[in-house]
């Protein structure tokens, strides 16, 4: 099972893969085009060119998840322009936004790390 916890690194991929691949293609996709090692322990959002599709793979330590959500109707609103680098960065609080078709750009959250002040 995967578990989105608040320290997991998850890596968007800006552009769209080709969703005959397995896991064996998108692991090749994440060394060549967004320069990660996935077997570090990230998370990896991958969709569609048609947009109605996302696929997520992450490894565990012993071998790879791959999860699919397909939407029965419509198109992911949201993703990063193709301008962008090969990857962007997603917090979890972010990512739970992507998959129920909202934008992760407008949460309004507290950042996941901050600098507290030192009483004294």
């Amino acid at each position: 099972m995967i578990q989105i916890t608040p320290q997991m690194r998850i890596l968007l991929a800006v552009e769209p893969v080709d969703f005959r691949k397995g896991i064996d293609g998108l692991v090749a996709v994440c060394r060549a085009a967004l320069g990660t090692d996935p077997l570090a322990g990230a998370l990896f959002v991958f969709r569609s060119r048609r947009r109605h599709a996302l696929k997520l793979l992450t490894y565990d330590g012993q071998g790879f998840w791959l999860c699919q959500k397909r939407l029965s109707a419509g198109r992911f609103s949201w993703w990063p322009s193709t301008g962008e680098r090969g990857a962007v960065r997603l917090d979890p609080h972010q990512l739970h936004l992507l998959l129920w078709n909202g934008d992760p750009s407008r949460a309004g959250a507290a950042p996941m790390w901050r600098a507290l002040p030192v009483p004294g």
